[in-house]
């Protein structure tokens, strides 16, 4: 500061002092500011940054790069046009940004459908699936999401099972070829009731018995504290299967630090088991504002210290 107040030398006192406090607030600034060097490749999505970086969605991937985030998620991009799928390839490529998961398929969330073993269904699930094979490839993605849908109550458990493994046998059979992975979510019975797919050791089971590279695990953090707990025991059990993370913490479903979670002794773990992946920020702001978007970025520095 020293050498400041020396190049001030030839303004009056008032602006000298207010040009110090000045460059002080600045330096004050950028730690928070700076672009950040994580340990681990978390994910934010669109709308997560709006006020920060403006409503465009290349802007928001920029900002993203800016602050030191490393990949992105979109559970919405099947949906998006062509041309701005392509944009934002291009800017996630120029910016060093890993593409995360999407949504490869309509989620039936109140009715059965793999589970069911209804053929019309399967093949409409495995038609959803051969095109976003296409959106993949546009836009530089690995991993989609597969939710096999609601439980089908008139049918066994074990028959359902049974139809699941079939239909996501036959999605690899699409998949394999193109080196693409589906991750199979199991969501929580509290906002999800009634799903085909709760708890790890189902979605560990069933990847075992489809038995390919293009079936996986994506382990939702927040909803398996609500399902199960036991976070770092059932990612151990389940972890070669899991080839994705998602985030979020509970109670309140946003940034960690805000709810229960040992988020930073869980990033711990699985940065020592060698995780190379994504992990998704699938969770929202705890304050719906700029000051809120900083928060959530000071938070992901506070729990990737350790």
């Amino acid at each position: 500061m020293a050498s400041a107040a020396l190049g001030l030398a030839g303004l009056g006192t008032a602006q000298a002092a207010a040009a110090v406090n000045g460059a002080s607030r600045e330096e004050n600034l950028k730690p928070s500011l700076s672009k950040t060097d994580f340990k681990l490749k978390y994910a934010p999505h669109l709308g997560m940054f709006r006020h920060s970086a403006g409503e465009d969605p290349l802007d928001q991937l920029n900002f993203m790069a800016d602050r030191g985030f490393t990949a992105f998620e979109d559970n919405e991009i099947k949906g998006r046009t062509t041309a701005l799928q392509e944009s934002m390839a291009k800017v996630m490529a120029d910016r060093g940004i890993v593409m995360g998961v999407f949504v490869a398929h309509e989620i039936y969330w109140t009715e059965p459908n793999l589970a069911s073993g209804d053929a019309a269904l399967r093949e409409k699930f495995l038609k959803e699936i051969a095109e976003s094979v296409e959106v993949a490839k546009r836009v530089n993605a690995k991993w989609m999401t597969v939710v096999p849908g609601h439980v089908d109550l008139r049918l066994n458990m074990a028959y359902q099972t049974a139809n699941v493994v079939e239909s996501l046998k036959r999605a690899c059979e699409i998949l394999e070829p193109h080196g693409l992975v589906m991750v199979l979510e199991p969501l929580n019975f509290r906002n999800h009731p009634g799903l085909f797919l709760a708890e790890s050791p189902q979605a560990y089971q069933i990847c075992k018995a489809v038995n390919s590279p293009s079936c996986k695990i994506l382990f939702d953090i927040y909803h398996q504290q609500i399902q199960e707990g036991n976070l770092i025991p059932n990612i151990e059990a389940c972890w070669e299967e899991i080839a994705y993370f998602q985030i979020g913490d509970n109670p309140g479903r946003n940034e960690p630090t805000t709810g229960e979670i040992n988020y930073a002794n869980v990033f711990k773990f699985i940065h020592s088991k060698g995780y190379q992946g994504i992990l998704g920020m699938e969770h929202g702001n705890s304050r719906p504002d700029k000051a809120g978007e900083e928060a959530v970025i000071e938070a992901y520095q506070k729990v990737d210290t350790w």
